[in-house]
């Protein structure tokens, strides 16, 4: 898809209006505002990930912060080792081990840390997705096995305190290939690179989501029995699409352990992953621009919230949940397009230099 006709689409305009004033906040934000602003980019990667399978492809993952954690601790474990030089980590000393575990051994490079964040969910999705989606597991029962799959990581990841950390996680992180986590000019940074990946992240899903894979994908949504009887084992097309969607999971939490300074359990836990779900209902499921605005939105309201009253939130979340599916199924975004859909003929007819002339000319031509 050429930069022209991707500029066509009113909600990539959108996006790109939101990008550039995300690249202001470094200047009219405190740093403790930024580094909050710089976890929600994350989350906001992540909700790409889930709406490419779930609101393009019909998969409901109730799992998705297993994917999350994966990457998150394969980053965190390479910052523990460089943190703590020649000695244990404090948690393997305190469980009474004497020298480092094996798998551990491997993450003190950098290189195999950055290839674990994405080997880990990649793997780990290709197990569960063909296992899953070959027997024709779907729907519910789908949902119902993610959440057991992220329990058993969470129970996994408690259990073993004395290679993992336990419930505390892993913290005490210093500098990432020399340089210094804790520098404001260098958490600035990190900011820019979490916008970067954000963009890259949205312009490879709209990509993805405008080649015939994409309508693929939506007619696996829409009806899969009949996409599997026209010839397409759609089994392969959930599979791969499950994949990306983990490494992309993966990759946001790598990311976030910069931000956040920890992982815990608590990241790949039941609830963050239904929060993950929330995020794309409440923006706009299969616009992708409304998965973005979700995370955003409703993790700004959530830290408002937990500021001012830190015992409600739990019960504003669900209250919105339940608002966006009985009156906005369709999320903010599905409102906003119906209502520019209603006030259109009213409007103005605007286009940017460049960017629809043609059309305007062919209708010109056409009326005389």
């Amino acid at each position: 898809m050429g930069i022209k006709y991707w500029f066509r689409d009113k909600k990539n305009l959108i996006f790109l209006i939101l990008v550039l004033a995300l690249l202001t906040m470094p200047f009219v934000l405190t740093l403790f505002r930024l580094t909050l602003l710089g976890k929600f980019l994350c989350y906001a990667i992540v909700a790409l990930g889930i709406d490419l399978i779930w609101g393009y492809t019909g998969i409901l993952s109730l799992g998705h912060g297993v994917f999350f954690g994966l990457g998150a601790y394969a980053m965190a474990m390479h910052l523990k080792l460089v943190a703590s030089g020649s000695s244990l980590p404090e948690f393997m000393v305190t469980g009474g081990l004497t020298q480092l575990p094996a798998f551990w051994k491997p993450f003190a490079s950098a290189p195999f840390a950055f290839l674990a964040v994405i080997a880990l969910p990649l793997l780990l999705a290709l197990l569960v997705g063909f296992s899953t989606f070959k027997n024709r597991i779907k729907g519910v029962y789908f949902s119902i096995l993610s959440q057991a799959l992220a329990w058993a990581f969470v129970t996994i990841f408690v259990g073993m305190q004395t290679y993992t950390g336990g419930s505390n996680g892993i913290t005490g992180f210093t500098t990432l290939m020399g340089i210094q986590l804790q520098n404001p000019m260098n958490l600035v940074s990190f900011y820019y690179i979490a916008v970067a990946l954000l963009v890259a992240t949205y312009v490879f899903c709209t990509w993805l989501m405008s080649r015939g894979i994409g309508k693929i994908l939506i007619a696996i949504r829409d009806g899969e029995n009949r996409t599997y009887f026209t010839g397409y084992d759609s089994s392969r097309y959930k599979t791969f699409i499950y994949c990306i969607s983990a490494v992309i999971t993966g990759i946001a939490g790598a990311m976030y352990v910069l931000f956040a300074g920890m992982i815990s359990p608590k990241e790949l836990d039941i609830a963050f992953s239904v929060e993950m779900v929330i995020w794309v209902a409440v923006g706009g499921r299969g616009t992708l621009l409304g998965a973005v605005i979700g995370a955003l939105l409703v993790n700004a309201m959530k830290t408002g919230i937990s500021e001012t009253a830190p015992d409600m939130w739990l019960y504003f979340i669900g209250l919105l949940f339940v608002v966006v599916v009985l009156f906005m199924p369709k999320g903010l975004v599905g409102v906003a397009s119906s209502l520019y859909a209603k006030a259109q003929p009213y409007l103005p007819d605007f286009r940017l230099p460049f960017f629809g002339r043609r059309r305007a000319c062919k209708r010109k031509e056409m009326a005389s």
